[in-house]
């Protein structure tokens, strides 16, 4: 019935319409193909030119020679996460593989400020026990490495980071006068793997999950120019238009467990403590290069709050938020970026809450929670608010398609190669 009024009253919106056209497909399909193989070859036949286009993503460029300060200020003057990296060198007839140096993100950003703060000279293998000094073995004793680490960058100690410290932050050196071309395959820099607007759906939504990517570039070959990127988050809200519709109720009906859902277990989840210095919960983000974390109430053992390298952004652009905190803890950061963002509504429209599901769960349910709260993942709970699982953007695509075999072929060839420390 849900169905039959959406086509009635004609497609909601661009994404409503795209899942339209799946529906058309998957009405004419063989009849002897599972569910999961019509949706693959529903996906197949539909081009990535046909994904609407974000406002925000038209011709946003970041120049390469631009200061990661300056690169800040654009992606926080758009509310954008990621934007291409234009090469300021390449001359006015470069292919679009020429023109490209990748796609930075604002969390690649201040993270790479932080991870200067790290220890140049590591400790020597066969000694791994021996600290370096004096004041290296009474940095231990007190838990305070990290501390040491931020202190040579010349901007104070971490384990009594004050509000200050932000302000310190983004008037370092490194900050005013790295470019954005000389981070290039550092952490979180994405590699630049580009489909052509002719590339399928399928393409696309396997990049996005299976291969890790956040966001994808889609190439106009005529111009050679970015014409549109598509994200996880974008994905997601296209499913979420798409409810009421049978090929997506088919899939979207069916509970947490059904579709093996989630991915990862309560064991697997990494924790932070609410009594944690916030600096500390970034770098162990970097660390285990995965994108937020749970913080946990130590005395009772439940989750009361979330944490994600997107928050990172509140470092760089709203230092003044923790202008009066003597020390910043995992509690504080979140008290601060959740107070901003209730009096930034408008600007910032995502959330900075705790958002959780129980097992029995669907996924259209999920896909409308997601899409609604503007955030990347889902913590399953019992009944009692004990943590049972992890559920992310990516994981609910991965669970859309899957990948034929031999499906890619050659098409990784020729492809910029990943750095070894790359996260995307």
């Amino acid at each position: 019935m849900a169905m039959n009024t959406m086509v009635a009253e004609g497609p909601r919106s661009p994404e409503a319409k795209l899942g339209l056209r799946v529906e058309d497909l998957w009405d004419v399909m063989e009849p002897q193909l599972s569910p999961t193989e019509k949706l693959n070859a529903c996906f197949e036949s539909i081009p990535v030119s046909a994904f609407p286009m974000a406002p925000s993503n038209k011709e946003l460029e970041i120049k390469s020679d631009a200061t990661l300060a300056e690169a800040v200020k654009v992606l926080a003057r758009h509310n954008i996460l990621s934007a291409p990296v234009v090469n300021v060198h390449a001359p006015e007839d470069a292919s679009w593989l020429d023109r490209y140096i990748g796609i930075i993100e604002f969390a690649g950003i201040a993270v790479w400020i932080l991870h200067q703060s790290e220890p140049t000279t590591p400790t020597s293998p066969s000694t791994p026990n021996t600290p370096t000094s004096a004041s290296a073995i009474a940095a231990k004793a007190n838990g305070l490495t990290f501390a040491l680490e931020l202190e040579n960058l010349g901007l104070g100690s971490a384990a009594t980071t004050s509000g200050n410290f932000f302000e310190d932050l983004i008037s370092s050196e490194p900050y005013k006068n790295t470019k954005v071309c000389d981070i290039s395959g550092t952490f979180r820099w994405a590699p630049f793997l580009a489909l052509e607007r002719s590339n399928s759906f399928l393409t696309m939504l396997l990049l996005l999950s299976k291969y890790k990517m956040k966001s994808v570039p889609v190439v106009d070959l005529g111009a050679d120019r970015i014409d549109n990127i598509i994200t996880q988050s974008a994905v997601i809200h296209m499913l979420a238009e798409c409810a009421g519709l049978q090929w997506f109720e088919s899939w979207g009906t069916k509970s947490l467990s059904e579709v093996g859902l989630p991915l990862v277990t309560p064991d697997q989840i990494i924790k932070v403590y609410e009594d944690e210095p916030v600096l500390q919960a970034f770098k162990l983000m970097r660390k285990k290069r995965i994108g937020g974390v749970p913080v946990m109430d130590r005395d009772q053992g439940k989750a009361v709050g979330n944490i994600s390298l997107r928050d990172v952004q509140f470092l760089l652009t709203a230092p003044e938020i923790y202008h009066d905190y003597r020390s910043i803890t995992v509690k504080d950061f979140v008290t601060a970026v959740r107070s901003y963002l209730e009096k930034n509504k408008d600007a910032n429209p995502m959330s900075s809450e705790l958002v959780t599901c129980k097992i029995h769960c669907t996924i259209k349910d999920l896909i409308k929670l997601l899409d609604d709260e503007k955030i990347h993942r889902v913590y399953v709970v019992d009944d009692d608010g004990n943590l049972q699982g992890l559920i992310t953007l990516r994981d609910i695509i991965s669970r859309l398609v899957h990948e034929p075999r031999g499906y890619f072929g050659d098409f990784f060839d020729g492809v910029l190669p990943l750095p070894l420390d790359c996260r995307v």
